[in-house]
């Protein structure tokens, strides 16, 4: 077997480990090894230096320089989220369903397709609209009226 076909082959098995890793840097570790194997086979580079070189070379450079928009296609993209702030707080203003009646001030709400215990000084029943105007860890702080712009900040 040919060093080249060791590359290749190595290059390969790199970019499919990505599938399992998710860390999005063995896919350019494996684009390298690429480039590398065919550019030995092209009798481009020969030595063993120079196959080190170029392999630490391009997997770098497109480390450095592609992987946000590859990480961005691994991860998706959602429009309406805001980054600056942390996920507990972008909850805020969300609209959730009540499935369980408050009773003394507990309650059952839906949020995201995920049940959550929550908390509210309105009355609520089962099948009404809520508002989440807190949260605190694992409980949600939920009112009858949408909280203002000003609550949500």
């Amino acid at each position: 077997m040919s060093a080249a076909l060791i590359w290749i082959i190595i290059g390969i098995v790199l970019i499919l480990s990505e599938l399992l890793l998710t860390s999005v840097i063995a896919v350019f570790l494996g684009i390298g090894a690429i480039v590398t194997g065919l550019l030995l086979h092209w009798n481009i580079i020969e030595q063993s230096a120079s196959q080190f070189a170029v392999f630490g070379s391009v997997s770098l450079v497109l480390l450095v320089v592609a992987r946000g928009h590859f990480k961005r296609w691994f991860m998706g993209y959602t429009a309406d989220e805001d980054e600056a702030k942390p996920n507990f707080q972008r909850d805020i203003g969300a609209r959730v369903k009540v499935i369980r009646d408050f009773n003394h001030g507990a309650g059952r709400v839906v949020l995201n397709g995920v049940q959550w215990d929550a908390f509210s000084d309105d009355e609520l029943k089962a099948g009404d609209t809520a508002w989440v105007i807190a949260n605190e860890g694992i409980q949600l702080t939920v009112a009858k009226q949408k909280p203002s712009v000003a609550t949500k900040a």
